[in-house]
């Protein structure tokens, strides 16, 4: 049954709001982040989904100053100091969340590419 105004006129059918996620705007000194692989992509939902509060954290720096070096963030060594993308080589970064958990990512011009995510401290940083 419709609704009728005061004046006795069937008045136009509620149209419930669209239903969606709004995202976080950058500013525009801000990174964007991407996904770089398809683990990354998969990682990233997995921490999501056990470590909402620091996968929060994680975007918030990652956006912000991904390569400022501090104990939560910093470059790998070694071999794994870098990676190649398309021919170019960049610095790989680290980003440590708490249980062991890294995102592993290079610095593209004003974007984050995260190549891996891991749930536990990954096995070629033991």
């Amino acid at each position: 049954m419709a609704a009728r105004t005061g004046d006795g006129h069937e008045a136009p059918p509620l149209v419930p709001p669209k239903k969606g996620i709004v995202a976080r705007p950058l500013k525009s000194t801000e990174f964007v982040i991407e996904h770089a692989t398809s683990q990354a992509a998969a990682g990233w939902r997995d921490i999501v989904a056990t470590q909402k509060s620091s996968a929060a954290d994680a975007w918030d720096r990652l956006t912000k100053a991904p390569n400022q070096s501090d104990p939560k963030c910093h470059q790998l060594k070694g071999q794994l100091a870098t990676v190649v993308r398309d021919g170019t080589a960049h610095d790989q970064w680290q980003y440590e969340l708490s249980g062991g958990a890294r995102i592993w990512f290079y610095i593209d011009g004003k974007r984050v590419k995260i190549v891996n995510v891991f749930t536990k401290h990954p096995n070629q940083t033991k």
